[in-house]
């Protein structure tokens, strides 16, 4: 699988990523305000924040990942509201990154192959809109790429059925609560955490072996 997602991002390169509490979001953050100089950011979802957020903390040249919501038209969404699925949100994370470690392109390639990007509204049993495949990019660089590489990944057979992941526009990304953060390293042996994150962090880890941070 690796190789054929790699082969796609090589082409990509030359062709131009629970328990319910009623506390309300604590900040957000426009997606205007996001460019930063000498860093990037980007903003996946893919299932459960904890599930993404554990893995992309792993690769270098990923500072941060804050999990939060994103797409929806419900102003400072709570978890219990989100848990719904009836704002529109997404569970997402928001990971600022070194373009000089780490790229957007190889951000794309570990988002892909960590989750399930064929689930419709789900992954697994945790099944809803706000559990949708999707990228919301910040500029259109990331745009472009996107499509490309979803594109291309379609073409090469890489998954049996197509990619139902979305490019989705949004202003604003509400982080989430306090507790949802950095959710699975600290409680890593939770129920939840050892039967669906741990899978996807120890794929990340097999995978990417060359991508870890250093210890």
């Amino acid at each position: 699988m690796r190789i054929i997602i790699l082969f796609v991002l090589s082409t990509c390169f030359f062709a131009l990523g629970c328990q319910s509490q009623s506390k309300v979001s604590k900040e957000y953050v426009k997606i205007k305000d996001m460019r930063m100089e000498n860093k990037e950011v980007a903003v996946l979802a893919g299932g459960c924040f904890w599930c993404v957020e554990a893995p992309l903390l792993l690769l270098e040249g990923v500072d941060t990942v804050e999990s939060g919501y994103i797409g929806g038209d419900v102003e400072n969404p709570t978890y219990a509201q989100i848990s719904t699925g009836n704002t529109g949100h997404a569970e997402a994370v928001k990971v600022t990154f070194d373009p000089t470690i780490i790229s957007f392109d190889e951000l794309l390639e570990v988002f892909f192959t960590m989750h399930d990007p064929t689930q419709l509204n789900r992954q697994g049993n945790d099944i809803g809109t706000q559990y949708r495949s999707a990228i919301f990019p910040i500029n259109k660089e990331q745009e472009e790429k996107s499509r490309y590489y979803i594109e291309e990944l379609n073409k090469s057979g890489a998954f049996e059925k197509p990619i139902v992941t979305t490019i989705e526009y949004a202003d604003t990304f509400y982080v989430a609560e306090d507790y949802h953060q950095n959710y699975y390293n600290r409680n890593p042996n939770e129920m939840y955490c050892q039967l669906v994150a741990r899978p996807k962090v120890e794929k990340v880890k097999k995978v990417f072996a060359d991508k870890l941070k250093k210890k």
